[in-house]
């Protein structure tokens, strides 16, 4: 079977910048200032070093995101979590904080933490362009741990936590996971509807896929013709050719 496109998130790592440094004492300000024309110019570990002796003046806020982001530039996945919820215990209502942390969780394959962060910053923010993004972010780590629960053989939590990615956004790898468990349950018409909407909102995947299991499910309902007619469009696509030909093998 074809293997679901790629999961890319995309992180709201955003650069607080260098006016902000007003609030700080001047000392820690000017190294903070610092920190962040290096975080910019790619010199991460000579921001996380400025970052690191502003925090021994002050302990602000912006210092720990800061050097979060400079920590996840490195790789530093770990320490990077823990500026962040430094950060967080200064300052509880910092939603940039939230996302950043949520980004982390996921990258370390945590998605159940990763899902609490990005739901956090939904109530701290109504800015629509963020609410946007973190609801993309959302899909993603809904649809990690659906496909988890379904490799772990739990279909009915793969299923909830899959509907919960499209109800976030339309993710059309989502879609076709849901088509794919809905035709091993004999759910014929979830698994139609599931297949169908993985071709409008196709992105990544091929159309193979949903075509395919249009046909299973089609095959099931006992409607012969409409199965032979979605196999043949499954063949089309090379990952689903042999296994499409097969269902037709014995249909004819």
């Amino acid at each position: 079977m074809k293997k679901l496109a790629a999961f890319v998130l995309s992180f709201l790592l955003i650069l607080i910048g260098n006016s902000i440094a007003q609030d700080m004492s001047p000392e820690a300000g000017k190294l903070y200032n610092e920190g962040n024309s290096m975080l910019k110019a790619g010199n991460y570990n000579g921001a996380i070093e400025n970052y690191d002796k502003a925090l021994e003046i002050e302990k602000n806020y912006r210092i720990y995101y800061q050097k979060g982001v400079a920590l996840k530039k490195t790789r530093d996945l770990e320490n990077a979590k823990l500026s962040f919820e430094e950060c967080i215990k200064v300052k509880g209502d910092f939603f940039n904080a939230y996302n950043a942390l949520g980004g982390v969780y996921f990258q370390m394959g945590n998605y159940s933490e990763s899902i609490k962060n990005f739901e956090k910053v939904l109530t701290l923010t109504d800015k629509a362009k963020v609410q946007k993004k973190v609801k993309k972010n959302l899909s993603l780590a809904y649809s990690k741990l659906g496909n988890q629960e379904l490799s772990n053989g739990n279909s009915e939590k793969g299923v909830e936590y899959l509907t919960k990615a499209v109800d976030y956004n339309d993710y059309d790898a989502a879609y076709l996971s849901l088509a794919k468990v809905y035709s091993e349950l004999g759910d014929w018409d979830n698994s139609i509807a599931a297949s169908e909407n993985a071709l409008k909102y196709r992105s990544k995947i091929t159309k193979g896929g949903p075509y395919y299991y249009m046909g299973i499910s089609y095959k099931g309902k006992g409607d012969t013709e409409k199965a032979k007619e979605m196999f043949n469009k499954a063949k089309g696509d090379v990952t689903y050719r042999k296994t499409a030909e097969y269902e037709l093998s014995l249909l004819n």
